[in-house]
This record gives structure tokens, C-alpha cells and sequence, in this order.
């Protein structure tokens, strides 16, 4: 069987839900129909749905979700790419009952996310939107003994999660002179602790201990609401919180109350709850009374790997994985083995 054609001898139709470069498209169209969503805004549900039906593979995104009773209405799917490194909006093990393969991209995110951690500490640390402020009133004159803030150098960063995103960052922030200490299921290994004069502690002990908390964590039922009143509780007064990760591994309204308090310095995240499509009872927007915390949060629209040479290598490297199912071999980045007919 050609790579372009099913065994009907159509070419499967290949659906990329979100807008792509224009050279993932062309490199795509070797192996099959594309249907390519052109804005930036994603298709409404149902006409989302009506596509993927129809469709042989789909290229999905952050804004995508997929659960069983979706995929019970796409007969013909036999790949969903993602083009990210979490899944958890994704339904996998439905997937694999289905037959269909689920990759993921799984380490060209990790360099832009760290750097884009960085910059949210720095900012909120540092009061660079205060200042940003400042300058557009119309009421700066010149220096002035004001806006003191945070440096990194000499102060503990905590990393929760010490992945491969983890990792970089840690790397990243050791350039800074702070002392780092992780928590994650698995330790490091010993060689690359001593590098970068890591610490592993459990997660209480890391946010009692530590100035600046990064959160890196995928959302599961274990990682909801991770950061919430209780472990708000245990963290160090006047540390500042940075979540890259998925918006509800923190509670939302108690850190608008933990910032309100001054038992939180600042807040700076670059996900939201409002993100996490796959949960029914997510909220729809990011809380008011965070939004209200002007002076004490920094957001940015998940920007983690919005650099443009990254997006495309991300985007490339979820073509080629449907690219090597539709010419009948393993993807390399699969995340299941499916049941295949």
C-alpha cells in the first residue's frame, strides 16, 4: 500500500486543528488530503468534531481535547500527533482501546518553557511591569529610590517536578548562583545533583525552604490542586510562585488570598485552570480577585514554547510521527501501543 493512500485507495485525510507554519503543511500533504485550520482561533467544538470523523490522523494542540465518546465517532482515525509534551486533555487509554496510536513531542519544549520560567521570575521579581507602568503615566522624571526589588543570586530556588523541564531550568538558574532544591518521584542521578548542587527534599520541605518555587508539573488527580490552602500554608512568607506547568495544579482563588495576605510575594504563571479542557468542572476564566493582584502577579498566554524556531521543530517532529503511521511503521514518539485490527 502507498504511504498516501488507505486500503480503499483514498488518501487519508489528515486534520491539523490549530494553524501550523506553512512548511508543515507542505510536508504533510506527501502523505495525504490536509485539512488545516488557517487562524488562530480553533474551530468550535462541533465543526471540530464533524473534521475528526472524517479524518485518518489528526495534529492536535493545547486547546484540543479528545475523550472516548469522541473517539467513538472517528472510525477512520488511526494517529492523533500531538504537538506538546502533556497530554493530559487527551483521553490515551481510549486511544489505545480504539487502535489508535497517541505521540507526543517529547523534549523540544523544554528549553523555551525554562527560559520563559526565568523571565516570569525576573519580571515579578524585579517589578518590571511596575516600572513598564511607571514610565507610560507620564510621571517618571528620572531615578528615583523606588520599586526595589528581589534579585536570584544567593537566594534557594525550589523545583517541583525535575523533568527533563526540570532539569534545564535547574541549569538555568544555577548560572544564577541560587542554591537549588527539587522534589519529584525520582532522584537525579548523583553525578548531575553534585553539578548543579541540587537537594532533594519532599514537597513540604522544599516550599518552607525555599524563595522561589517553580511548578513543572503535568495535571493527574495527584498533582490537582497541589498548591492550595494547606501547602500555601508551609510556604516560606514572602516567597514568590512560578507555575509553567498546567494552570490547576495550583488553586486559583487561594492564591489570590495567600498574595492578598502577604504570605505570597508574587505569583507568575504562565497556565491556567481555564486551560485544562478535559476537566467538567474547570472554571472559564481566570478568577477575578488573581486577575485583581496587579502589582503582585505576572501572566503571560502560555507562551512556554513560543519562540518561532521551537514551534516549528515541535510541529515538524508531530508530522513526521503521523507521517510514519500513515506509511505503516511505529511513530517513534508513541506514548501507547494500540490494539491494531
Amino acid at each position: 500500500m502507498s504511504p498516501s493512500e488507505t486500503q480503499a485507495g483514498e488518501r487519508p485525510t489528515i486534520f491539523v486543528t490549530n494553524r501550523v507554519f506553512p512548511e508543515v503543511i507542505s510536508f504533510l500533504e506527501k502523505f495525504g488530503r490536509v485539512v488545516a485550520n488557517r487562524n488562530t482561533e480553533p474551530f468550535p467544538r462541533d465543526r471540530f468534531l464533524e473534521q475528526a470523523s472524517r479524518s485518518t490522523a489528526l495534529m492536535v494542540f493545547m486547546n484540543d481535547w479528545l475523550d472516548g465518546a469522541a473517539l467513538d465517532r472517528c472510525r477512520k482515525l488511526r494517529v492523533v500527533g500531538a504537538a506538546l509534551r502533556g497530554y493530559d486533555n487527551f483521553d490515551v487509554a481510549a486511544c489505545t482501546a480504539h487502535g489508535i496510536w497517541f505521540t507526543v513531542v517529547p523534549e523540544l519544549l523544554a528549553v523555551p518553557t525554562a527560559e520563559l520560567a526565568m523571565a516570569l521570575a525576573l519580571g515579578l521579581s524585579r517589578k518590571v511591569l511596575e516600572g513598564d507602568r511607571l514610565i507610560r503615566s507620564g510621571r517618571f522624571a528620572g531615578w528615583r529610590p523606588v520599586l526595589y526589588g528581589v534579585s536570584l543570586c544567593g537566594l534557594t530556588a525550589g523545583i517541583v517536578g525535575m523533568g527533563t523541564l526540570g532539569r534545564a531550568l535547574a541549569q538555568r538558574l544555577a548560572a544564577c548562583q541560587m542554591k537549588i532544591l527539587y522534589t519529584d518521584s525520582a532522584p537525579l542521578p548523583e553525578a548531575l545533583e553534585k553539578e548543579l548542587g541540587a537537594a532533594r527534599l519532599d514537597l513540604r520541605d522544599l516550599l518552607a525552604s525555599s524563595d522561589f518555587i517553580f511548578l513543572l508539573l503535568p495535571l493527574s488527580s495527584e498533582t490537582t490542586h497541589l498548591i492550595g490552602p494547606r501547602s500555601l500554608d508551609s510556604i516560606r512568607p514572602g516567597s514568590y510562585l512560578i507555575n509553567v506547568g498546567r494552570g490547576s495544579v495550583v488553586d486559583e482563588p487561594a492564591v489570590a488570598d495567600a498574595l492578598r495576605s502577604g504570605r505570597l510575594a508574587g505569583y507568575a504563571a504562565d497556565v491556567f485552570a481555564m486551560e485544562d479542557w478535559a476537566l467538567p468542572d474547570r472554571p472559564r476564566q481566570i478568577h477575578p480577585a488573581l486577575l485583581a493582584q496587579a502589582d503582585r502577579t505576572l501572566f503571560t498566554p502560555h507562551l512556554g514554547s513560543a519562540v518561532a524556531k521551537a514551534r516549528l521543530a515541535i510541529e515538524l517532529r508531530a508530522a513526521h510521527n503521523i507521517a510514519e503511521v500513515l506509511c505503516g511503521r511505529r511513530p517513534p514518539d508513541a506514548i501507547n501501543e494500540p490494539r491494531l485490527c
